[in-house]
């Protein structure tokens, strides 16, 4: 990824991504399906100016939805939670 814009897609806002921000210091994005940990730490260190400690993520399957008999897929996306280093300014201010 050469932009990191298009790494970071925006926040994920539900109500356990609130409860992790809250209780481990933890903030939740959707992010590009390429991406990688490497990339997605370098992008929020750069467009918050923290101290990311460590990156986790997880690839969300697309859900099936039905309109009428037609079937379909959304699309198929990636989550990454991030961990702020201890210290450091919290989301919750910023965000």
């Amino acid at each position: 990824m050469n932009n990191i814009h298009n790494v970071l897609q925006g926040p994920c806002l539900t109500e356990k991504a609130n409860l992790q921000q809250e209780l481990k210091n933890q903030v939740v994005f959707k992010v590009h399906p390429e991406a990688n940990k490497i990339e997605i730490k370098e992008a929020v260190e750069k467009m918050f100016n923290v101290k990311v400690g460590e990156v986790r993520t997880v690839s969300m399957r697309g859900k099936q939805k039905r309109v009428g008999r037609h079937i379909g897929y959304t699309k198929d996306w990636k989550k990454a939670y991030v961990t702020v280093a201890e210290g450091e300014i919290s989301f919750v201010d910023e965000l």
